[in-house]
């Protein structure tokens, strides 16, 4: 029955995820469709605050959960249509859209494989039970894995869902910032691909090593 079950779910992600694209839904959550229409949206937003946040942070959550491409655009128009307050309603909407695709991802997968594969994933569990939340931290601050993937991948391990929530939010907090900052000279931004510099991709890269120091530093003192 467990079973019936997990593939029930797996079938209604996929095909929301299909009718969502075949529908056209995409389409809403491109670059050129929010510079277009960024004054509009700013309207609404000052029409009614409240329930355009909610709205924008919803739609963020299903967009992250079912691992929808569009969170970068998202973040910048939320930069742009709610200013530094955009940071909140992206950390939250990203944080629990993520949390959902993680938990979704061990119910379908991740317990059955821990089981069936325990001796063989014993040594990866015992590194992640100790250093699990270091490795998160360093993989959400340097972008070494798109963040639909490490939402998936996560799930398929024994990382507790505390461990992963609080990374995440930490995690992704500096790359929001510098979304939100450039959505708020989204006019003057031809491509997503233009609001990272050298010195800023450096600068999270250095984040990453901090994050995973403790880390380096404790396997460094085992050797000796």
């Amino acid at each position: 029955m467990m079973k019936y079950k997990k593939l029930l779910l797996l079938a209604i992600l996929a095909a929301v995820f299909t009718i969502s694209y075949f529908a056209g839904l995409w389409d809403y959550l491109t670059f050129e469709y929010y510079k277009a229409n960024r004054d509009a949206l700013s309207s609404a937003v000052k029409e009614n605050y409240t329930l355009s946040s909610i709205i924008f942070t919803s739609v963020y959550i299903a967009v992250t959960a079912l691992s929808i491409p569009g969170a970068t655009i998202m973040t910048l128009t939320g930069g742009y249509i709610f200013g530094y307050a955009g940071v909140i309603h992206v950390n939250i909407g990203a944080t629990a859209g993520a949390t959902a695709a993680f938990a979704a991802a061990r119910y379908i997968a991740g317990e059955s494989l821990q089981k069936k594969y325990a001796d063989k994933l014993e040594r990866l569990n015992r590194e992640l039970e100790a250093n699990g939340r270091n490795y998160l931290l360093m993989l959400r601050f340097i972008f070494v894995f798109p963040f639909f993937l490490l939402n998936l991948l996560a799930g398929l391990t024994k990382i507790p869902i505390t461990t992963f929530v609080w990374t995440t939010s930490l995690g992704i907090l500096p790359g929001s910032i510098a979304y939100i900052y450039a959505g708020k000279q989204i006019q003057n931004i031809d491509s997503p691909s233009d609001i990272f510099t050298l010195n800023m991709m450096l600068a999270f890269i250095f984040l990453g090593v901090v994050a995973l120091l403790p880390v380096i530093i404790q396997k460094i003192f085992r050797k000796k």
